[in-house]
């Protein structure tokens, strides 16, 4: 079938948005375009989702999953890309080839069991002042650091003072990302040589040990392994499932550009 198709960059307020000349009013993308604030341009962003939403409900209505004027639904849209965007299952030695290609992956987390001691930011105390006192603090315990629980005691902000400063075991995700660089992207064990600033203060921290995480066996990868590699090959097959919606169908007024992912916005 024949196309008339404008480009993203290109006006499209003079070309009237249809798709199979079943015609896409400006209500409905500008109603639309409210969904898609993120989008360099929410008005084309409106456009696309509402013709792959158009292209979906006329392919379903053609296989007897929905009624001509009925709105298009998950259930009816998850139906139609089972019957025709079938994703096949990786094979066991799929799954073997990705692990193998990408050890570092899959493998249990790092640990850190550290303590500190926070020098907390108020509206109360100059942020000059507050680092003074930390690097007061940390010049003490470089000269003394069996010091460390006792200061903390007496000195952090925060509730792990009561025990010490100790935050017991840490894995990534766990804290702030600048408390987290602080600790996991050295090998630094023992009083950490300057303080750490994060958004609630300065921190004087203490790594007292270090456990590497171990490469994890296929056997406990493989499924997550499976889900992904099944995910990969579903989004490419959407894709193109889409790319082919599109170019057997008459569009005006957009020039539709399908992206992975597209329906799961």
């Amino acid at each position: 079938m024949t196309s008339n198709m404008i480009g993203a960059s290109a006006s499209t307020e003079t070309v009237e948005l249809s798709v199979n000349g079943v015609v896409i009013d400006a209500a409905a993308i500008d109603a639309e375009s409210a969904s898609h604030p993120e989008e360099a341009d929410p008005d084309y962003a409106a456009r696309r989702a509402l013709v792959v939403r158009e292209l979906l409900t006329q392919r379903a209505v053609t296989l007897g999953l929905l009624v001509a004027g009925t709105d298009l639904d998950d259930q009816t849209t998850d139906c139609l890309l089972e019957m025709e965007c079938k994703t096949p299952l990786p094979s066991d030695d799929e799954c073997r080839r990705y692990h193998a290609a990408n050890a570092q992956k899959f493998r249990s987390p790092d640990l850190v069991f550290a303590r500190h001691i926070l020098f907390a930011l108020t509206d109360k105390a100059a942020m000059t002042h507050v680092r003074s006192r930390a690097e007061e603090a940390h010049r003490e315990l470089v000269q003394r650091p069996e010091r460390f629980e006792a200061l903390a005691q007496t000195l952090s902000n925060c509730p792990s003072g009561e025990v010490g400063g100790n935050l017991g075991q840490l894995s990534r995700g766990e804290s702030v990302p600048e408390f987290e660089k602080a600790i996991f992207e050295t090998s630094h064990v023992g009083l950490l040589p300057g303080l750490v600033n994060t958004r609630y203060g300065f921190h004087i921290v203490s790594v007292e040990r270090r456990i590497a995480g171990l490469a994890l066996p296929f056997e406990a990868a493989r499924e997550t392994i499976a889900r992904y590699l099944q995910e990969r090959v579903r989004h490419k097959s959407i894709q193109q499932y889409l790319t082919l919606l599109a170019s057997s169908a008459e569009l005006r007024g957009i020039a539709l550009d399908v992206r992975p992912g597209l329906l799961l916005q």
